[in-house]
């Protein structure tokens, strides 16, 4: 009977891996402002930098707020009960665990990752050319989503670059050192239910990381008080290259 209940698991998993990576349409997860997932299958949007959800911006007012959140909100907003196709280009390059993918809400034939561009929470990614520049440029000239205010580009954020370019209308250089402390500050607020924490480190390069993130679990947790990152899932910090520290317990995955 136990066999016949793992084979009939293993059928399933495998049928919606299939029908993912085929661009069937099904009910999406949305991981982050940039990832969504179909069945068992995680697709980074093809073609742009979306923030993730610990980075924070700078609106007209000079105020703060978490624009890795909204992005997140705002894709979950164009889901919402209705169905996503994804068409699988291939493993993710950069991210672990991840595929590629042109998603779509069905019926639709502009893909997600270029309507979030247009509304100002993605830019176009480096890697892809200028395929969504139009579409960024006139959210730019619209001040839609983040170029409303000030922020650095997703990419400059996931690597800790303090000192990248600032975009946005509100970019005052008079203001430069006070708006760059505000969008990487010493005490990162954490995301709500989002509470593993990511450090920066040196010694991560040696397996091919940024970072080392820390589980409640880990011995070392209590005592990080100052994370340069936080995340949501091991998945999401394994995406963004940072690995679990060594002194976490054995079954602490997840807590």
């Amino acid at each position: 009977m136990k066999q016949f209940q793992s084979r009939c698991l293993l059928v399933v998993a495998l049928l919606s891996i299939v029908a993912a990576s085929q661009g069937w349409a099904a009910a999406g997860t949305v991981r982050s402002g940039g990832a969504i997932q179909l069945g068992s299958v995680t697709y980074r949007l093809d073609g742009v930098d979306v923030p993730p959800i610990d980075q924070l911006c700078i609106n007209e007012h000079a105020d703060v707020w978490t624009c890795g959140i909204e992005a997140r909100d705002q894709l979950a907003k164009m889901i919402a009960g209705k169905q996503v196709r994804c068409d699988d280009l291939g493993a993710d390059p950069a991210y672990r665990k991840r595929r590629i993918g042109v998603c779509r809400v069905e019926g639709e034939t502009t893909s997600l990752g270029q309507l979030l561009i247009g509304m100002g929470f993605a830019l176009n990614a480096v890697t892809s050319a200028a395929r969504f520049k139009t579409d960024e440029a006139r959210a730019r000239e619209a001040r839609q989503g983040m170029w409303k205010g000030c922020f650095v580009a997703p990419r400059e954020f996931r690597i800790g670059r303090t000192d990248g370019v600032l975009l946005g209308a509100a970019c005052s250089p008079e203001r430069d050192r006070e708006i760059r402390k505000a969008l990487f500050p010493e005490h990162a607020a954490m995301p709500p239910g989002c509470n593993i924490k990511g450090k920066y480190a040196v010694r991560a390069r040696v397996t091919g990381n940024r970072g080392i993130y820390h589980l409640q679990a880990c011995r070392s947790y209590p005592g990080l008080t100052e994370p340069d990152r936080w995340f949501c899932s091991e998945e999401d910090a394994q995406a963004d290259g940072f690995r679990r520290a060594y002194n976490c317990r054995a079954n602490s995955k997840g807590k």
